[in-house]
């Protein structure tokens, strides 16, 4: 990068100046990552300290059976296919009460689009969630789900969501977002949710007063002035609602594992290689730097790695996602080494070991517990420490 250029970026970053497209992708074709490191830590520190937040949930993918066949996706199952399948809703309400002894505060919850399942099973699982669980928090379906719902059920997304939400609805998920940009989403999506129906129905859950997060999936085939477009849209969204709480970088996945059945459904990963390590702390950072009006930025530990995560929170993150326990929408790819499950003191420890103090949130990022700040340096160099691979 021209040094004169760096020197007007960060001169802008410092002085609070919102970064143009131009800027985004500057910051792109640097490669001085600790730089943009340096940069993007001042802003996370301005608005966060050095606090990093997570919270205690569990992941539930209540049917993997899908209409959509995403070019990306190692998810989805047809009807029949050998490990295809649906949970009854008491099988749910087990699967979710098996984590109750840890003061679990969150269900996260998306599916594939089932293409029989009726519309009235998904308010009654929510509700049988709620009665099992009164004190946790619901986050579910994603703005493809919903428009499905409207699809099966011949409502409109404003019913939809007010019946969801009577029937315990939190929060939304971020999904479905993937690349907002035709030019490449036209190659990776294959359903009909996009930009301006996944903005219509966050709008929506917006007005309505939910908090929801917005997601990014990068590493396949875009290029980094899609990903600038994808958060200056959502930017722009956020300038008129203020309903995202939290941006989420989600790293895409090579199906490294085959299925039961022996197939590979992703259908692109033979022109792709993933983000690397580097390619992902620079995405957190230019998306810290990029989206101004966002409070939070998240590493999904489950898609990046354990010291990865522990990384992105001196390039702009300030959020670790949660204990997450089964996440079967990237485990049914990779291999790479994630575990199922962090739990309470996995994850404390994890952020004190990277010298960051915990914040247990929960869904809305309300405050539920303030821990001690980490040990100093001279501290955890004075006794053997784990190291997280």
């Amino acid at each position: 990068m021209d040094a004169g250029l760096k020197r007007e970026l960060e001169a802008k970053v410092y002085a609070g100046e919102r970064l143009t497209r131009e800027d985004g992708i500057a910051l792109y074709d640097s490669d001085d990552l600790a730089w943009l490191g340096r940069l993007a830590h001042h802003k996370r520190t301005e608005l966060n300290g050095d606090r990093v937040m997570f919270n205690v949930n569990r992941h539930l993918n209540l049917t993997n059976v899908c209409s959509a066949s995403c070019a990306y996706c190692s998810f989805q199952r047809k009807p029949g296919e050998k490990d295809a399948y649906t949970m009854r809703i008491d099988e749910a309400v087990r699967k979710a009460k098996e984590m109750e002894d840890e003061q679990l505060t969150e269900l996260h919850i998306v599916n594939g689009l089932h293409p029989t399942l009726p519309w009235r099973y998904y308010p009654k699982v929510l509700r049988e969630l709620k009665a099992a669980l009164p004190n946790v928090k619901l986050k579910c379906f994603t703005a493809t789900e919903v428009q499905w719902f409207e699809k099966i059920s011949g409502l409109g997304a404003d019913e939809i969501l007010d019946e969801l939400m009577d029937a315990g609805l939190e929060s939304l998920t971020g999904g479905g977002a993937e690349i907002f940009d035709w030019e490449v989403r036209q190659h990776i999506v294959d359903h009909a949710c996009h930009w301006e129906d996944w903005s219509r129905i966050h709008r929506l859950a917006h007005s309505k007063g939910m908090k929801t997060p917005s997601t990014m999936l990068y590493g396949h085939i875009e290029e980094p002035r899609h990903r600038v477009d994808h958060v200056l849209r959502l930017r722009e969204l956020q300038d008129e609602t203020g309903g995202f709480a939290v941006f989420i970088p989600l790293r895409y996945q090579h199906d490294f594992v085959d299925s039961a059945d022996g197939k590979i459904r992703n259908r692109i990963q033979a022109q792709t290689t993933m983000a690397s390590p580097a390619e992902s702390l620079k995405t957190f950072a230019v998306s810290r730097l990029l989206f101004d009006n966002v409070p939070h930025v998240k590493c999904f530990w489950v898609m990046h790695g354990l010291s990865v995560a522990q990384l992105s929170l001196n390039f702009g993150v300030d959020d670790l996602d949660g204990s997450v326990v089964e996440y079967k929408i990237t485990h049914d790819a990779d291999s790479y080494g994630t575990p199922n499950t962090m739990h309470r003191d996995d994850l404390l420890h994890l952020i004190w070991d990277a010298g960051f103090q915990p914040v247990e949130r929960d869904t809305r990022y309300n405050v539920v517990r303030e821990y001690e700040k980490a040990p100093s340096l001279a501290e955890r160099r004075a006794e053997p420490q784990q190291v997280w691979a």
